[in-house]
């Protein structure tokens, strides 16, 4: 008899939008929650993200698909973009969070988050990192990941929108 999991994901969505658009590819956010359903028993998906009004068709688009989301409010910086710097916010989910999931599955490529997965790694909470940006994923996320490391490029047959498909909500930019 398998015992399930109770695994949760925390994702940097920006990161892992930004990681996958290099590789060539559109992310099918329903492919991959189902994937780390199936694959890590993954029971909630938190996504981080900047709260930007023009896209709350996307934002339910990812609450439709399973996808629990944590909104930062969004800034404009000296030259005019828009910044939800959501680090911060992920880790202390992740953190705050450590007592109620198995494991953590943690989606970036972001070495600003080496000491959260260090963290996880020596108290057996970290099931896997996705590294969205594979081989430029920083050397220190790498380290502390250890054998726990998986390139999003490895699951594009699973994960990509099919290329007949049109993006809903133009370019779904998280």
């Amino acid at each position: 008899m398998q015992i399930l999991k109770n695994n949760y994901a925390f994702i940097d969505t920006q990161n892992t939008w930004k990681g996958v658009s290099t590789l060539g590819w559109v992310l099918d956010w329903l492919k991959f929650r189902i994937y780390l359903q199936d694959k890590y028993n993954v029971t909630k998906a938190f996504l981080f993200i900047g709260y930007i009004e023009k896209h709350a068709p996307m934002y339910q688009s990812f609450e439709d698909a399973g996808f629990l989301i944590i909104f930062k409010p969004t800034i404009r910086d000296n030259y005019g973009n828009i910044k939800g710097n959501c680090d911060a916010d992920m880790v202390l989910e992740t953190v705050i969070h450590v007592q109620k999931y198995d494991k953590a599955v943690i989606v970036t490529s972001d070495g600003d988050f080496y000491s959260l997965v260090r963290y996880l790694y020596d108290c057996e909470k970290l099931e896997v990192v996705i590294s969205p940006y594979g081989e430029t994923c920083s050397h220190l996320l790498k380290n502390e990941a250890k054998d726990k490391l998986v390139c999003i490029y490895t699951l594009q047959s699973k994960i990509s929108k099919d290329t007949n498909e049109k993006a809903p909500h133009g370019d779904e930019t998280p």
